[in-house]
């Protein structure tokens, strides 16, 4: 996914302020689902961070355009864990590896639901 840096994205010198290096991923992510007309909340339940690795390699800069690529690096009964990088042009400036459990409606974390599994497999 292609992402412009705007004003709102940076701190006063311009540069994309660390946190929103997250929401960029985040963004990402929510995006794999729109893409196939699906969302990231289920009738059966919801995808969460439960923790994550995050290297800041190289600062980014205001009207830069960032892409943030998606791997799916491990998945198990109840989780599975995501490498995201994001890019200006070939030159990598992120990336994190994140772990998203599976919740039930009553946020307690439970097995992929049939149709989680099933969309887990569509996104990667």
């Amino acid at each position: 996914m292609k992402i412009r840096v705007y004003y709102e994205d940076t701190d006063i010198g311009g540069i994309v302020y660390h946190a929103n290096y997250l929401k960029f991923c985040e963004r990402a992510r929510s995006e794999l689902f729109f893409n196939i007309g699906s969302s990231p909340i289920l009738e059966s339940g919801h995808f969460v961070a439960s923790s994550l690795e995050a290297k800041f390699i190289k600062s980014s800069t205001i009207g830069e355009m960032l892409e943030v690529k998606t791997t799916l690096l491990q998945a198990k009964s109840a989780s599975f864990t995501l490498e995201q990088i994001i890019y200006r042009g070939s030159e990598k400036v992120f990336s994190m590896n994140i772990k998203l459990v599976f919740l039930d409606h009553e946020n307690r974390v439970s097995r992929f639901s049939s149709e989680a599994k099933e969309l887990l497999e569509r996104l990667f």
